[in-house]
C-alpha cells in the first residue's frame, strides 16, 4: 500500500527501501517520506519524531538532513540510515547495541548525523537487524552495531560496536 501510494504521485525517481514493518522513500529531490507501523519496543521508527507510531501512506520527514539530498536509504528490522550527496551519513530508529553509530545504545526518533563519520565520503549504507555498514570512497568499509553473531567482520573481538569501526580486511590499499 505504501509504495503504491507513493507512486501514484508519478515520481519516477523514487528509491525505496523496505524495513520489517516500514518503508523509506527518497523523491527526486532527495527528501525522505516512511511509512509503516512502529510497535511500542521501535521508537522513531518512522523518523517523524514523538508519538509518530503508524503511518498508512508516505509521509515526508520533518528533518531536512542539514540542507543536504538525500541518495540512498536502507531500512533495518528497527532502524534506518539515510547517505546524503555530500557523503554523510544519518540514522534513526531503535539504538539499542549501538545500531545508530552514535556512541551509545539510545533511540533517535528522528534523522541525526553519525558523527562519527564525517570525516569519510561515505557511498553505500546498509541497515541490518542489530547492526549497520558502511563502505567509504577509499575502499574501506566500516561496521557498528552487534557483534556477538559475528555480522561485524572484526575477527574475534564479538564485542558491540556503538561507533562504526574498519574492518581491516577491506582497509584502504589492501
Amino acid at each position: 500500500l505504501c509504495f503504491a501510494a507513493l507512486l501514484r504521485e508519478a515520481n519516477p525517481s523514487v528509491r525505496a527501501a523496505a524495513g520489517n514493518r516500514h518503508s523509506v522513500f527518497i523523491d527526486g529531490e532527495g527528501r525522505l517520506s516512511s511509512c509503516g507501523n512502529a510497535p511500542d519496543h521501535v521508537p522513531g521508527l518512522l523518523g517523524h519524531g514523538e508519538g509518530v507510531t503508524r503511518l498508512n501512506t508516505p509521509t515526508r520527514l520533518p528533518s531536512t538532513l542539514g540542507g543536504e539530498r538525500a541518495v540512498s536509504v536502507s531500512a533495518g528490522w528497527a532502524h534506518s540510515l539515510a547517505l546524503t550527496a555530500g557523503g554523510a551519513v544519518w540514522s534513526w530508529g531503535r539504538g539499542g547495541f549501538g545500531r545508530l553509530g552514535h556512541g551509545d545504545g539510545q533511540n533517535r526518533l528522528l534523522p541525526k548525523k553519525v558523527e562519527a563519520l564525517v570525516e569519510r565520503r561515505v557511498v553505500a549504507v546498509s541497515a541490518g537487524r542489530r547492526h549497520s555498514l558502511a563502505r567509504a570512497a577509499d575502499g574501506a568499509v566500516l561496521t557498528w552495531g552487534e557483534g556477538g553473531l559475528c555480522c561485524l567482520g572484526h575477527g574475534e573481538d564479538l564485542s558491540n560496536q556503538l561507533l562504526p569501526k574498519k574492518i581491516e580486511m577491506w582497509a584502504t590499499g589492501q
